[in-house]
């Protein structure tokens, strides 16, 4: 039963935009965006979310509705949308230097960073990062609304295969990000399953959906995580996921990792004493469990359902003032500024989604 508050959000991130369903609005989600891997919505990361519906870009641009916010990934969504009237937010997923590596481009950080605030001062967009990694580094760090989980959503983890598990997307893509040489070294020969659409690599493919993804998340004995400090996090949805079954967590020292070494899981900078973590783990599934608990009860203070609900509320609230003042103010003399040196944003499938998706 709608409520009649409905937000406008683009799909770019489908285990981000499912987290919505924490908040009590109605949803009009914008697929079959250009430069996407798949089209549609990605059933293999999360159904649909309960209150959502599927629209187009054209039917999103001249619809009869009017939203209580748009929500935005990148600057191509804002401007993509930019001649409609409602307040937005725009949510930063990558640092700016990751999302310059992703693109390619040849647009130097800081004057990414100058024009983006330029244009979001000149639409009254209201900006969130999804970390404070995030916010720093394009120099949006005031309001942080962290991802969610309910670790009630996932059974708990039985160890029954001697594996650990990591889930990626486009991994030969992200290898700086996922600091990936770090990973081979540290688990050459130790058996660990990678789950996620990565089409160049036999034998790795993305779970059926996001049922079977939490089947396979109660089986194994560890979750690897590796990124690289400047351009990813110490965790992302796929981590706190695997935590929340009960797995531990085996990674690099990340700055901002969640894992309490030799708690929650382990944490090394030497690949041969990373190696040496994943074959005891393999050994001793009791350990495992007894890590796995700690994991499953450290995200589940770190994260909860609530914090990510108050902070997009919060958001959302904070965007329809923003958006309210400008129109009483400067926007009246040019209520639809052209900012048409913004550097391209590709809509390249970089998620902090279940199938990791990259977050990331």
């Amino acid at each position: 039963m709608g409520t009649g508050r409905r937000l406008l959000v683009f799909n770019c991130h489908e285990a981000w935009v499912h987290q919505l369903n924490a908040l009590d609005y109605d949803l009009d989600i914008i697929c079959n965006l250009p430069g996407r891997y798949t089209q549609g919505w990605d059933t293999h990361i999360r159904p649909v979310p309960a209150r959502g519906r599927l629209i187009s870009l054209d039917q999103a641009r001249v619809g009869p509705e009017r939203y209580a916010c748009i929500i935005a990934h990148n600057p191509t969504d804002l401007l993509d949308i930019k001649d409609r009237p409602e307040p937005c937010i725009l949510v930063h997923h990558l640092p700016v230097e990751a999302r310059i590596i992703e693109e390619q481009s040849s647009v130097p950080a800081e004057q990414a960073k100058r024009l983006l605030r330029r244009y979001v001062e000149l639409s009254g967009t209201y900006v969130v990062a999804v970390s404070v990694l995030k916010g720093r580094s394009w120099g949006f760090a005031d309001d942080i609304v962290p991802f969610c989980v309910r670790p009630d959503e996932y059974r708990p983890c039985s160890g029954a295969v001697p594996s650990g598990l990591r889930i990626a997307n486009f991994i030969h893509r992200r290898r700086t990000f996922l600091s990936w040489t770090f990973y081979e070294q540290a688990f050459a020969g130790v058996p660990v399953r990678i789950i996620g659409h990565n089409p160049d690599m036999p034998g790795v493919a993305p779970s059926r959906d996001w049922d079977h993804l939490k089947d396979l998340l109660c089986m194994y004995r560890f979750y690897v995580h590796t990124a690289h400090p400047e351009l990813e996090d110490g965790f992302n949805m796929a981590t706190m996921e695997a935590m929340a079954a009960g797995l531990p967590v085996l990674g690099n020292k990340h700055p901002t990792s969640i894992v309490e070494h030799g708690v929650s899981g382990f944490l090394s900078d030497d690949p041969a004493e990373l190696h040496r973590y994943a074959r005891l783990l393999l050994e001793d599934k009791n350990l495992a469990l007894g890590m796995g608990k700690a994991a499953r009860d450290r995200v589940q203070q770190c994260f909860p359902v609530e914090t990510f609900r108050c902070g997009m509320e919060r958001a959302i609230q904070a965007a329809r003032r923003k958006r309210a003042s400008l129109s009483a103010g400067a926007r009246q003399a040019d209520p639809k500024p052209r900012i048409v040196e913004l550097p391209p944003i590709s809509r390249t499938p970089v998620k902090t989604a279940t199938q990791e998706n990259g977050e990331a």
